[in-house]
C-alpha cells in the first residue's frame, strides 16, 4: 500500500486573531475550539497515517515540541519563512520518492475527522497515479476571501480533474459560482507523490527547487530535528505552492471534502465554528450578555458585560482589549498592536 505521510506546516503569525493569537504564540498552538489546540487536533486527525513531518520556524519550535509530546514525528526547522512551496519541498526531500505527502496547514479546524481521512485516502490514490491533488472544500457561501477550484472530468470515482483555478472573486462572481455549481473552495490541503512533486517543482519553479535541494544536502540533523542550510535556503523564491506548481501543472486534480472545515481566519470564522446559544452568542470566560445576538466574547480574566448589541466581538487578553463588529473582524491584522506582537 502507498505510504501516506502527513506534512504539517506550522508558520505564520495569526494576526487576524489578535490579541488572543500573537507572533510569539499564534493560533495553531491555542485551544480555540475545544480543549486541545488546533495543532494537536491536526496531529490527531493525521494519526491513521505514517508519523508526520512538521515544518516550522525556530520561533515556534518550543510550542511544536511541547505539543507533539510522545508522537513519533520528524521536525524540519526552516531557517526563515519562504512560503509554502519551499516549506513543502523541504519535507519532500526528506522522504522516499514513492511516498505520498498529505500536506496540511496546522491552523485549520475540521469538525469531521472521519470524512477528512476518507478524502485523504482518495487523494492519495490519485496522487499515487501522478495527479497533483487539492482538497475541494464545499462552498457553502459566496466567500470572497478564498480561491476556488472548478471541477472538470471525473477521475476514478475519487475526484475530478481541476478545470480552473480561480483567484479570490468579488461578491457577485462568488454568488454566480454557487448558482452554477461545480466550484469548491481551495482549502490549501494537498496530496502529492514525492517524486512527482519534486519533478513539477523543478519544471515550473527552479528558483525554489535548486536552492532547497542545496539547503537539504548541506543541512544537518540534531536528534529528530533537521536544520537545512540557512544560506542556501535563503536563496529560494518565496511563492505559495498554488502559484509555483498547482496553477501550472497539467496534472491538477481535486477531491471533494465535506468535513466541516474552517480556516479560522478571523474572529468571525471562529465564532461560526464554535458552539453557540439560542441567540447565536459564544462566550468564553466571565461574561454577561443581555438582549444580544450573534456576539462573541472571550476574556482571560476580567468580567465582560454586553447589552443590546448584535454582530460584535469583544476579546480581553492580558492588558489588550479588542472590540469590533463581525464585518470589521477581517481588518484586525492591520492594527498596530497585532503587527507588533
Amino acid at each position: 500500500m502507498t505510504q501516506i505521510v502527513p506534512v504539517i506546516l506550522c508558520g505564520g503569525s495569526g494576526t487576524r486573531l489578535w490579541p488572543r493569537s500573537r507572533a510569539s504564540k499564534p493560533k495553531p498552538f491555542l485551544p480555540l475550539i475545544g480543549e486541545r489546540t488546533i495543532f494537536e487536533e491536526t496531529l490527531a486527525r493525521c494519526a491513521p497515517f505514517s508519523g508526520p513531518i512538521v515544518v516550522t520556524g525556530a520561533a515556534h519550535l518550543p510550542h511544536v515540541e511541547a505539543q507533539l509530546g510522545t508522537i513519533d514525528a520528524a521536525i524540519v526547522v526552516e531557517p526563515k519563512a519562504r512560503n509554502t512551496a519551499a516549506a513543502i519541498a523541504l519535507a519532500a526531500l526528506r522522504l522516499p520518492e514513492d511516498a505520498v505527502m498529505l500536506v496540511c496547514p496546522s491552523d485549520h479546524h475540521i469538525g469531521d475527522p472521519t470524512a477528512f481521512a476518507e478524502a485523504a485516502r482518495k487523494a492519495a490514490a490519485l496522487a499515487s497515479e501522478g495527479w497533483m491533488v487539492s482538497f475541494g472544500i464545499e462552498a457553502t457561501a459566496p466567500e470572497t476571501g478564498y480561491g476556488y477550484l472548478k471541477r472538470g472530468e471525473p477521475l476514478d470515482n475519487c475526484g475530478f480533474r481541476t478545470a480552473q483555478f480561480v483567484e479570490k472573486p468579488d461578491l457577485e462572481r462568488a454568488k454566480g459560482f454557487l448558482v452554477e455549481g461545480g466550484y469548491d473552495w481551495n482549502g490549501g490541503i494537498f496530496a502529492f507523490q514525492v517524486g512527482r512533486f519534486l519533478g513539477e517543482l523543478e519544471a515550473h519553479a527552479p528558483g525554489i527547487a535548486g536552492p532547497v535541494r542545496e539547503a537539504v544536502t548541506n543541512g544537518h540533523e540534531q536528534g529528530r530535528l533537521f536544520h537545512p542550510d540557512a544560506d542556501a535556503f535563503g536563496k529560494a523564491e518565496s511563492i505559495s505552492v498554488d502559484y509555483a506548481v498547482m496553477e501550472k501543472t497539467g496534472q491538477a486534480a481535486l477531491v471533494p471534502a465535506r468535513m466541516d472545515w474552517s480556516d479560522i481566519g478571523s474572529w468571525e470564522s471562529l465564532h461560526m465554528a464554535r458552539d453557540k446559544d439560542a441567540d447565536g452568542n459564544s462566550v468564553r470566560g466571565k461574561a454577561e450578555l443581555v438582549d444580544c445576538r450573534n456576539v462573541l466574547v472571550e476574556s482571560d480574566g476580567p468580567r465582560v458585560s454586553v447589552i443590546g448589541l448584535e454582530g460584535v466581538v469583544v476579546v480581553v487578553d492580558g492588558d489588550e482589549v479588542l472590540v469590533t463588529s463581525m464585518d470589521g473582524a477581517q481588518k484586525v491584522g492591520k492594527l498596530d498592536g497585532a503587527a507588533n506582537q
